[in-house]
């Protein structure tokens, strides 16, 4: 029978070598406010939410579909079914286009590296259509591909039906879905990502600079993605990095471009001065091991099949505490990767982590004496 061994650990990494008591947590000083419809501001190694509100509200993202857009060519360049240095050809919609434009021309051809760096540093919406229709032949079958990587990623409040943002009541997302899709982008497309903190861009001998003002004033922004519609206000993802820790901000529905700014700026200084991030353990690396039965080895190491990083209010990081909960008895044959336990992370009362504990090593099924040597064992200890 499979039981629970819950185990204290704090000897692994950077946690106590000694079993300590947490001391009493510090308070800190809730969020500011924050002038918009719904915000969301998290961390993005740990995935923790440090302030929300109406995070979960469908809502217009207007240009700030354009995330996605460039998520998706992203992903068919790494998939080798276009290049950066393919030549699309511009049609007439495209080249129509309303609104935010790379002013590209119909029936030229433009490459796809071009189009991709219009369209996020200039908000191109023709730029954006031109990509569409160069990947899926249309921008409604696009939108299709847009809302399966949606589901992909777990945007379960978001809804696609253009590659730009341009009003339409099917097409909405939500403040956390954004944060979800931006720390996606950072995570698979670094390189793409750079482009994003371009604070201007030249096409056609027109040169437009990047409508994300928080690139001038704040050195540690380097992205995302501005937005603005009658319908949607002004809306801002951005991205900033200080000292190793990176927090990711989704402000919509502000009054200005001023106030999208000055709220995302709100955001960071108070997620930058009252928290910190810390990364406990590293993927597939032993952390703990536990006895095996009817194996060839006695032991198997464990560790977590994943890189676990927490986010807790500054000054609270000796105070974490790490306890492991073990399946017991643990019988070979195991595979590499079988799950075997979890890991969990408390400061105080409070759960703040939990990972799954999975065996690094194979271990093979022990030879038939061995086999039953512990089979009586484990009969006798119940």
């Amino acid at each position: 029978m499979l039981r629970n061994t819950k185990v204290v650990l704090f000897l692994l990494f950077f946690l106590p070598l000694t079993v300590t008591h947490a001391g009493a947590i510090a308070p800190k000083p809730s969020a500011p406010n924050v002038a918009a419809k719904a915000y969301v501001l998290t961390d993005y190694d740990s995935g923790r939410v440090l302030a929300e509100e109406n995070a979960d509200e469908r809502l217009p993202p207007a240009s700030i579909t354009k995330l996605m857009t460039s998520y998706v060519v992203s992903h068919e360049l790494h998939a080798g079914n276009i290049q950066l240095d393919d030549e699309v050809l511009i049609s007439e919609k495209a080249w129509r286009m309303v609104g935010s434009r790379s002013f590209i021309e119909v029936n030229t051809k433009v490459s796809v590296e071009a189009l991709l760096r219009g369209m996020i540093v200039q908000s191109g919406n023709d730029a954006a259509v031109a990509l569409a229709e160069h990947i899926a032949g249309s921008e409604e079958t696009f939108a299709q591909m847009m809302n399966q990587y949606a589901q992909q990623l777990g945007m379960y409040g978001t809804n696609y039906r253009n590659a730009t943002g341009l009003p339409d009541p099917d097409h909405y997302t939500t403040a956390r879905d954004i944060a979800v899709l931006s720390a996606a982008l950072i995570r698979d497309f670094p390189a793409h990502y750079e482009w994003y903190s371009e604070k201007e861009y030249t096409y056609n001998d027109i040169t437009q600079h990047n409508r994300n003002k928080l690139l001038w004033r704040d050195n540690s922004v380097d992205g995302l993605k501005t937005g603005h519609t009658e319908e949607a206000g002004y809306c801002l993802a951005a991205s900033a990095k200080r000292s190793g820790m990176r927090l990711i901000s989704v402000v919509l529905g502000t009054r200005s471009e001023n106030a999208r700014a000055q709220e995302t700026q709100k955001l960071f200084n108070y997620g930058f001065r009252f928290f910190e991030t810390h990364q406990l353990y590293q993927a597939n690396v032993g952390v703990t091991e536990s006895k095996v039965w009817k194996g060839k080895q006695d032991i198997v190491e464990l560790g977590l099949p994943t890189d676990l990083s927490v986010t807790v209010p500054r000054g609270q990081y000796e105070n974490l505490v790490a306890s492991t909960n073990l399946e017991q008895p643990i019988i070979a044959p195991i595979e590499v990767g079988a799950k075997l336990g979890e890991v969990e992370i408390r400061l105080g009362d409070e759960v703040i982590a939990t990972q799954p504990l999975v065996a690094i090593n194979a271990v093979e099924q022990g030879s038939w004496w061995r086999r039953l040597i512990d089979e009586v064992l484990l009969w006798i200890w119940g």
